[in-house]
């Protein structure tokens, strides 16, 4: 599975985006997906992810209301709809892709990600 995600950018203090992450290969709709995010001088954290079925969405408390994780089967793609962005969410977003992974437990753990684009850019100005 290649990832290639896109839609990052410069944004004002509670501004939206919307990120892109767009999968090859025809067993998209067996991988949960998730989206991870790093600051500079920081680890990689856990934001959001989907099951593979589609019926299980997880977020982190820090974006719980404002960052809203989707899937479309059919353009093999993965969404996160970003809103009231604030000046700490700036990072670089990257889209991981887990084998059929169910539990909410198992979505946040990026251990069990096998496969990573390449991370896009967003930058929140104050």
């Amino acid at each position: 599975v290649q990832l290639q995600a896109s839609g990052g950018g410069l944004v004002q203090t509670g501004g939206s985006l919307r990120l892109s992450c767009e999968a090859s290969g025809s067993t998209f709709s067996r991988y949960s997906m998730a989206w991870l995010r790093q600051a500079p001088g920081k680890e990689r954290e856990f934001v959001a992810s989907i099951n593979w079925r589609s019926d299980i969405t997880v977020h982190s408390d820090s974006v719980k209301g404002r960052f809203t994780v989707s899937r479309d089967i059919a353009k093999n793609t993965v969404y996160l709809q970003i809103t009231s962005l604030k000046p700490e969410d700036t990072a670089v977003y990257y889209c991981a892709a887990g084998y059929l992974l169910s539990s909410a437990q198992a979505m946040r753990d990026r251990r069990r990600y096998q496969y990573w684009g390449q991370g896009t850019l967003v930058t929140v100005s104050s």
